[in-house]
């Protein structure tokens, strides 16, 4: 699921590490990620919308996480593991676009299961 081919490949390669790798070090920012350099000018750009920082505000609070901490994925894991249960998705992210796909509340099922981030084929 993606908005474009190069965007896929972007996210793909960022899961994978973060999945292989969850001592990768973290640096959480206001604004574009390494996910939006990759959104492709083809579609309306959205990564720097008030809504988008709102919900990743809620997150960030929700987990006692503030912006320019470095931390490790692994760290941010276990406060997934702490501070969330599925529903959370449904409040915390109920205006995005991608919710009504089950991918994320599946993904924080995995997470609280402890089975981490699901295998990419």
């Amino acid at each position: 699921m993606g908005y474009s081919e190069e965007y896929i490949v972007n996210m793909t390669a960022i899961h994978q590490t973060l999945r292989n790798e969850p001592q990768t070090r973290i640096i959480l920012i206001t604004g574009p990620d390494d996910l939006c350099d990759k959104f492709p000018t083809t579609q309306p750009y959205h990564c720097e919308d008030a809504e988008i920082f709102w919900r990743d505000q809620r997150v960030l609070d929700q987990l006692s996480l503030s912006l320019t901490k470095e931390t490790t994925w692994d760290a941010i894991v276990d406060r997934i593991r702490q501070h969330m249960v599925s529903g959370d998705i449904d409040t915390l992210c109920a205006t995005c676009s991608w919710r009504p796909y089950g991918v994320c509340a599946q993904g924080l099922d995995d997470i609280k299961q402890g089975k981490g981030l699901f295998p990419i084929p």
